[in-house]
């Protein structure tokens, strides 16, 4: 094997083998999860969960206080934080 061809064997070995870890970070900048929103809501509006609508950007949580108000919730798809809506009566 003549020296130029090993360095480009050498190369393309190099540069597949990145590949895989590139591929991994994009995938890991996926959505969270319905229930993961769910939880993040349920425990910045302190109560229980009444329904999660998807929405293209947000989850929007409903979510029953104790005290009897029903609150809207939305979570970030993406960055998973948290944006209470008004109260609702």
């Amino acid at each position: 094997m003549t020296s130029s061809l090993r360095v480009a064997v050498v190369c393309l070995m190099l540069a597949s083998s990145n590949i895989a870890p590139a591929m991994a970070l994009q995938g890991s900048g996926s959505d969270i999860s319905k229930s993961e929103a769910a939880e993040r809501a349920r425990a910045a509006a302190n109560g229980r969960v009444l329904k999660v609508e998807k929405t293209s950007k947000n989850y929007r949580v409903k979510v029953l206080k104790k005290s009897g108000r029903v609150v809207s919730v939305d979570v970030d798809k993406r960055s998973g934080k948290v944006k209470t809506s008004k109260d609702k009566d």
